[in-house]
């Protein structure tokens, strides 16, 4: 796995901001997964940041570890997925989901890729840029 995966994992709780009437809107997720080198992430197609991430998806992730200083910074841009595979694979992943979404094919579950993503980590005060 990615270290900027790693690192959201290890922190739990992360913040999608998103583009929300031209200003940044943020908030907190908490499901990442990393499939084939990318990185994925789940919402409702019945929420405001859906709808956020179809009509401007360029996003940007930050997460901070509790007690440190260290830091991961991710800019790309969201894609839905729609492949069955991959959602069934998210589910799999945080079986929590399952909760608000039925099935992989439930008319809610929305799926984003991050892609032409890059990321920045900063650990003991070290900033290094990760692609």
């Amino acid at each position: 796995m990615s270290k900027t995966h790693d690192f959201l994992q290890e922190c739990g709780t992360f913040f999608l901001t998103t583009i929300n009437q031209g200003r940044p809107a943020a908030r907190p997720f908490g499901a990442v997964m990393e499939l084939g080198n990318e990185l994925y992430i789940s919402t409702a197609n019945t929420k405001d940041v859906y709808h956020q991430l179809v009509s401007n998806p360029q996003v940007q992730i930050v997460a901070h570890k509790a007690g440190t200083r260290d830091w991961v910074r991710i800019d790309g841009t969201a894609v839905e997925v729609h492949d069955l595979d991959i959602k069934q694979a998210m589910l799999d992943t945080f079986p929590g989901l399952t909760k608000r979404f039925d099935s992989n094919a439930c008319k809610f579950f929305a799926l984003f890729k991050i892609a032409e993503m890059t990321s920045a980590l900063n650990t003991n005060g070290a900033f290094v840029p990760l692609t």
